[in-house]
């Protein structure tokens, strides 16, 4: 009986040589006639070993690059009853598929339970270099061995391993036979056209999705089935709370325009319905934001009508009301720590300089924004003003209150906001206040991102 060789080539997979009579190897590989071998992506090793297996084929792994870790964990905490379910669910799904967890309820442990368990080189791909850092010193803490890092300007692989999607996506064909297990942190970044490479090319036969909020908008989550497994374990926020997650509230402000503010905001807001609607556009369509972008381009009212949307939106999530009741809350919760978050950077930089607070947006340097966080932590700062980047990678456990100044209608967004305050420490009570100006399109905005459990007391 010949032997056939399988190979890593590139983030493929070939195999080399006489198939036994009968073997079909659809849908895991397709004959190559340039190459001359069958091929197929990495994604599809464990299937495609299976297989052989089970035909009784005799074959030459020469593709799997992956060692067995010299030790398990050497810092072992209890782990907390559900996450005992998640690896037990995890494991009885052949060690792939998404386990979905609030924030703060300890999705990280989970992991480390599993690369424990299966004990194979582990990479850990995370959407931020916070994170990195993060499951950097997380990784070398928990296992006391060297910790490779990919991304940020580093470039050093070990049998751990942490980086960026980003750069994932550009190296995996390098080294995406060199890991048993990958870990996709945040895996709902995962099904975006770019970002689905790292896992197609990668073989990790042990695949494992954290997230708290796996759903996205375009439906794009229905691909996390193929490119890590099926949803194994879920509990959302109502469920943990108590035990395992602060107890809290959300609390919804409505703030009035001021009469100029009210004034310029319908004068905008006119201006941009008239062409929105002499055009036909539907904005609640699928296509009708990209309609009114193609669409205000080709003309000057068109042009004019785009500048009236965001100067009518600016005034919505900007109102002066919002800062001036941010300054009450300040006041109210001064014991405390605060995360104020905004949509976009103008207003975080404009709270900034009102109350005098750090700021850390897109644009912070990583050693800043890592001294900022350190200065909130131990309570140098009591509050911190954000635009979107710390929607994922702040772990501030003693952080109790979260302020919305302004954000998306995503649902994602605002769980991963509310997340940020709830890691349990103590007889802790977190509280969520979002500011809403009253009578403009935020409070739809408003609606459609409060459509989740978690705020079914808001």
């Amino acid at each position: 009986m010949s032997t056939l060789t399988l190979s890593f080539a590139a983030g493929t997979l070939e195999l080399r040589g006489t198939l036994p009579d009968g073997l079909s190897l659809a849908p895991h590989a397709k004959w190559d006639a340039r190459s001359r071998c069958f091929r197929a992506p990495a994604l599809a090793y464990a299937e495609l070993v299976r297989l052989l297996h089970r035909e009784g084929a005799a074959y030459d792994d020469q593709a799997r690059a992956y060692v067995e870790l010299e030790r398990g964990l050497s810092i072992v905490r209890e782990a907390r009853p559900f996450q005992t379910e998640a690896l037990r669910a995890w494991r009885e799904a052949k060690g792939r598929g998404v386990v979905v967890l609030p924030t703060g309820a300890g999705k990280s442990h989970v992991a480390l339970l599993a690369i424990d368990d299966k004990r194979r080189s582990a990479l850990v791909v995370a959407p931020t270099l916070d994170l990195v850092r993060q499951w950097y010193d997380l990784l070398r803490t928990s296992f006391a061995c060297e910790v490779g890092v990919v991304g940020g300007g580093s470039y050093e692989i070990k049998p751990l391993t942490v980086t960026t999607y980003d750069s994932a996506c550009l190296h995996m064909d390098h080294f995406g036979a060199r890991f048993g297990l990958i870990v996709f942190d945040e895996c709902h970044h995962l099904p975006g056209p770019s970002y689905a490479l790292a896992a197609e090319l990668c073989l990790a036969p042990f695949r494992l999705g954290l997230s708290a909020t796996p759903e996205r908008a375009d439906g794009g989550d229905a691909k996390l089935l193929h490119l890590i497994g099926p949803t194994v374990f879920r509990k959302d926020i109502v469920e943990m709370t108590g035990p395992y997650l602060a107890e809290y509230e959300t609390v919804r402000v409505e703030v009035d325009l001021s009469p100029e503010e009210r004034a310029e905001y319908e004068l905008e807001r006119a201006i941009y319905l008239d062409f929105v609607r002499g055009q036909g556009i539907r904005m609640g369509s699928p296509r009708g934001w990209n309609d009114f972008i193609m669409r205000s381009a080709r003309s000057v009212v068109g042009q004019r009508a785009m500048r009236a949307y965001r100067r009518q939106r600016e005034l919505a999530l900007g109102a002066r009301a919002k800062l001036d009741y941010i300054e009450r809350l300040l006041e109210a919760h001064r014991n405390e720590k605060a995360l104020i978050f905004t949509q976009d950077n103008a207003t975080a930089y404009a709270i900034s300089k009102r109350f005098l607070l750090p700021i850390i947006t897109h644009q912070t340097k990583v050693k800043e924004r890592s001294e900022i966080l350190e200065r909130f932590a131990d309570g140098r700062y009591r509050a911190i003003a954000t635009s979107k980047v710390l929607n994922e990678g702040v772990d501030v456990p003693d952080a109790s209150v979260a302020i919305i100044i302004s954000g998306s209608g995503s649902v994602r967004e605002h769980v991963q906001r509310l997340g940020r305050i709830l890691r349990r420490q103590g007889d802790k009570f977190a509280t969520l206040y979002e500011l809403v100006s009253r009578k403009t399109g935020e409070v739809y905005t408003s609606d459609r991102r409060r459509e989740h459990a978690a705020y079914g007391g808001g």
